[in-house]
C-alpha cells in the first residue's frame, strides 16, 4: 500500500479570494478520509481540485500527483479520461437525469468510457442489486426515495471501478436512518472494492467513523 494522492502546496485564487493557501495533504490506497470545517474554510475547493475538477493555481513547489500520475502534465483530453477511469464523484444533491431509468444513470460513466452497452449494463444491475435496489433498476429517479436515489448516485460513482471517491456532503441532503445506512455503505464498499474515499462533511458521526479526521481553517489543513 501507498500514497494515492500525494498534493503539496494547492493554492486557490478566485479574483482577489485567496481560498486554498497551501494546502499539503497525502492520502493512503483504502483510506477513508473526513475533511470537515466551517463553511468558506476551502473544502469543496479542495475536493474539486483533488478530484481533478478544477485546477489549482501552479507555483513552483505546487505538486499533485493521483495514482502515480502528475496531473499538470495531462492535457484536457487525457485529463478527462483520468477522471472517467479513475474517480468517482457523489454529491449532495444526487444530480441524476430524470429523464433516465437507474439503470440508464449508472451507465452513463460507462458508455463515456466507451464500455460496449451490455457489458456495461450488466455491471449497473450487479452494482444496483448489491446496493438493494434490484427493485428500482427501471425506475425513474421521481419515483424512488432520497435515500434510494442517493445509492444509484453511489452505483453511478462505482460503474467504472475507480479507484478514489470524492464525496461532498454525500448524507447532507438524507434523513438520518438514510444517513447512516450511506455511512456503513461506504465502509462495506471499502471492505469489498478496496477504494479510498474522500469525504467532505458537516455529519460529525461521519467524520468520526473516517480512518483520518482533517479539519480545515481558512484554507489550510490543521494537523
Amino acid at each position: 500500500m501507498g500514497a494515492i494522492i500525494t498534493a503539496k502546496q494547492i493554492f486557490k485564487a478566485y479574483s482577489d479570494l485567496q481560498v486554498l493557501k497551501g494546502v499539503d495533504i497525502t492520502i493512503e490506497e483504502s483510506e477513508i478520509i473526513s475533511i470537515v470545517g466551517a463553511s468558506g474554510a476551502g473544502k469543496t475547493t479542495l475536493l474539486q481540485i483533488l478530484g481533478t475538477l478544477d485546477k489549482p493555481d501552479y507555483k513552483d513547489e505546487t505538486q499533485l500527483l493521483i495514482n502515480n500520475t502528475a496531473i499538470n502534465q495531462l492535457s484536457d483530453k487525457d485529463l478527462a479520461k483520468f477522471r472517467n477511469t479513475n474517480i468517482g464523484f457523489i454529491f449532495q444533491f444526487h444530480q441524476l437525469l430524470p429523464e433516465f431509468t437507474a439503470l440508464e444513470n449508472v451507465c452513463i460513466p460507462a458508455f463515456i468510457n466507451k464500455t460496449p452497452k451490455a457489458e456495461a449494463e450488466k455491471r449497473a444491475k450487479e452494482i444496483l442489486t448489491y446496493l438493494g435496489l434490484s427493485e428500482r433498476i427501471d425506475h425513474k429517479p421521481n419515483s424512488m426515495s432520497g435515500g434510494e436515489q442517493q445509492r444509484v448516485a453511489v452505483a453511478r460513482a462505482l460503474i467504472n471501478n475507480p479507484k478514489i471517491i470524492f464525496a461532498d456532503e454525500p448524507s447532507g441532503n438524507l434523513d438520518s436512518e438514510s444517513a447512516e445506512q450511506l455511512h456503513q455503505l461506504f465502509f462495506k464498499l471499502r471492505e469489498e472494492f478496496k477504494q479510498t474515499f474522500v469525504i467532505v462533511t458537516h455529519n460529525q458521526e461521519l467524520a468520526a467513523m473516517a480512518d483520518r479526521k482533517l479539519t480545515m481553517v481558512d484554507g489550510k489543513i490543521m494537523s
